[in-house]
């Protein structure tokens, strides 16, 4: 695994065969795999995850509008409308366009008219949850409720409970809540370190959950650029340590890897890297295989948009803890 000429592969569908297959066919402007992968989609998890990376894919193209005029009764169609519009409206408000505002209520009506035909899915949910990050100053009621527990802040905790009551502990909704965080309180990141460890905490043995503060890190790392030297400090710090091994023995050991968001096996790789846990570490590369993301490892680099450099570090930090 470790030897040279090892190049990895990045493909948001990773270890997921059959999604890969229908992202190719959704670039070639069809839809008909799509529709097919969804139809034999078992599980909220499997749902939730195949929706999110097929609409990022589909988001600048008009295959989804082509298969809701195709199949206007479909409701994975009508799910799938709102998790482009969705991502349409994210992409736009982070580029400051003009239209965001308008993609925005176009979103949001998606999402509810995705939420009574498909009164079951947790995805009309999390993509409320999305577009709530929109709304840092809090200006619309539904994203400045009161919170479920001391020490976090009023937020769309009705959004996070509408997908929780359908799917708990759903991934993509926790993250979508830790956008929201970030964008409410752009400065120190307590609020957001509260979350992650309160969300973190109450998760159960194999919920990706648990690797949840490692995202903070990462992000709170970003967020100080220019302080290269304290990089590796700030991975062997106890309270990192203690981050990267829970997320080790109450996720990573428990959870079926090939299902497992490569995001989040490149976070726990990187902080076990950090932490120095070599052995560990090499755990999370071989069940990463050829995969990879660029993140967290573009930020340890001088350009983080520079995914050649980022690649760069992955493979060494890959063959340091592969070679023991």
């Amino acid at each position: 695994m470790a030897a040279q000429g090892f190049r990895p592969v990045y493909h948001p569908a990773g270890h997921d065969h059959a999604l890969r297959n229908a992202v190719q066919d959704l670039r070639t402007g069809r839809w008909v795999a799509m529709a097919r992968l969804l139809d034999e989609t078992s599980g909220w998890d499997g749902w939730t995850r195949r929706t999110q990376v097929l609409a990022a894919v589909a988001a600048g193209t008009d295959v989804v509008h082509a298969w809701r005029t195709e199949q206007p009764g479909s409701i994975a169609a009508t799910v799938m409308h709102s998790r482009v519009a969705v991502e349409r409206a994210v992409r736009a408000h982070r580029a400051g366009h003009a239209r965001t505002r308008e993609l925005w209520q176009e979103a949001w009506t998606a999402c509810r008219e995705a939420a009574e035909l498909a009164p079951a899915d947790p995805v009309p949910w999390v993509g409320l949850l999305a577009l709530a990050a929109l709304d840092g100053r809090q200006r619309m009621a539904e994203h400045r409720l009161s919170p479920p527990a001391p020490m976090l802040a009023p937020g769309p905790w009705g959004l996070l409970a509408e997908a929780e009551k359908r799917d708990p502990y759903n991934r993509e909704a926790h993250h979508r809540m830790l956008q929201f965080v970030y964008a409410r309180s752009p400065g120190p990141l307590s609020e957001a370190v509260n979350y992650a460890q309160w969300a973190a905490t109450s998760a159960p043995v194999g919920s990706a959950l648990h690797a949840l503060p490692l995202y903070v890190r990462v992000e709170r790392y970003r967020r100080e650029r220019g302080h290269e030297r304290a990089l590796d400090l700030h991975w062997v710090a106890e309270d990192a340590v203690r981050d990267a091994e829970r997320a080790l023995d109450t996720w990573f050991l428990f959870c079926a890897t090939e299902e497992a968001s490569l995001l989040d096996l490149n976070h726990l790789a990187h902080a076990l890297y950090g932490a120095l846990r070599f052995d560990d570490a090499a755990r999370v590369f071989k069940a990463l295989g050829p995969y990879y993301a660029t993140l967290p490892w573009a930020y340890r680099t001088a350009r983080p948009d520079d995914r050649a450099l980022a690649e760069d570090i992955f493979l060494r930090a890959r063959a340091r803890c592969l070679t023991g």
